[in-house]
């Protein structure tokens, strides 16, 4: 069975679990090879998917996004979230006009300022606005509704065996496998390979984290070794790059650079930091 399980983030309901491993499996090979390290087959390799749960439900001429707007941003996380994705925008790129104190009073008006403002950004340059909005719509879902946090909780567990080594997950995966891991100390797994991660956001993600009966958010990720946690520098998700201040010491941190496309995981995973990552956990390097 699969030596390296990997979790996708975001804005991947369109897709499934083969379409992602057809993509993420000559990403991180790629990186393997950076690093020297011998390939990976893509039979050790599997991917997790829980995107469906955020697709809506088909319809006679066919299922597409809902025409969702800036009314649409739900007071409280959503707002949050997305002012805090305009923040970090403006502060990595000179084209995004950043917010003032006008923004202090959340309302629909501000939701649309920020889109407005994103959308002439290079990180969420050719997404649709109502895309940005439905990403918001995810992250909230997961970390507020039980029903969806324990599907995605359980396609995990159903997904790891007595093989699995490593878990590298991505963006909103992030979070689903750090909290899978504290819930499960007993799994076999050594490594945890974070990509983009929000983990850091405090106020927003880190204080809403389950961390296993009896923990707290902070805690050492159930029994693992290793802990790499790698960012873009001009990662809006990624809002805060070095996790070390709220998980300890032991999280290893490193900055990589990904180009336009920061939060894009095919380039996260085709580096030499993931590819050494992966390595070092699986028994490979």
């Amino acid at each position: 069975m699969a030596r390296v399980v990997c979790i996708h983030g975001i804005g991947q309901q369109h897709r499934g679990e083969r379409q992602l491993c057809a993509a993420w499996h000559p990403a991180l090979a790629d990186g393997l090879t950076r690093a020297s390290a011998p390939p990976l087959p893509a039979d050790d390799m599997t991917c997790v998917f829980y995107g469906d749960l955020f697709r809506p439900a088909g319809r006679t001429l066919g299922a597409q996004d809902p025409p969702l707007d800036a009314s649409d941003v739900a007071e409280g996380l959503e707002t949050e979230l997305l002012l805090a994705w305009w923040e970090e925008a403006a502060r990595t790129d000179p084209s995004v006009l950043p917010p003032d104190a006008r923004t202090l009073a959340r309302t629909p008006i501000t939701a649309q300022r920020a889109l407005n403002a994103l959308s002439r950004s290079r990180f969420f340059a050719g997404l649709a606005l109502r895309s940005l909005v439905l990403d918001l719509k995810q992250v909230r879902a997961y970390l507020t509704d039980p029903v969806v946090h324990a599907e995605v909780q359980r396609r995990v567990a159903a997904s790891l065996t007595d093989d699995t080594r490593v878990v590298v997950a991505h963006s909103l995966g992030s979070v689903v496998a750090y909290e899978a891991l504290c819930a499960h100390p007993e799994w076999p797994v050594r490594s945890l390979v974070t990509l983009g991660s929000p983990l850091g956001v405090r106020n927003l993600v880190f204080e809403r984290l389950r961390a296993g009966v009896g923990g707290k958010p902070g805690d050492w990720p159930g029994g693992i070794g290793q802990w790499t946690n790698i960012a873009d520098v001009g990662d809006v998700v990624a809002l805060v790059k070095d996790l070390r201040p709220l998980f300890g010491e032991r999280v290893r941190g490193l900055i990589v650079h990904n180009g336009a496309k920061a939060h894009d995981v095919s380039r996260y995973l085709s580096t030499r930091e993931t590819g050494q990552a992966v390595a070092d956990g699986s028994g490979a390097g």
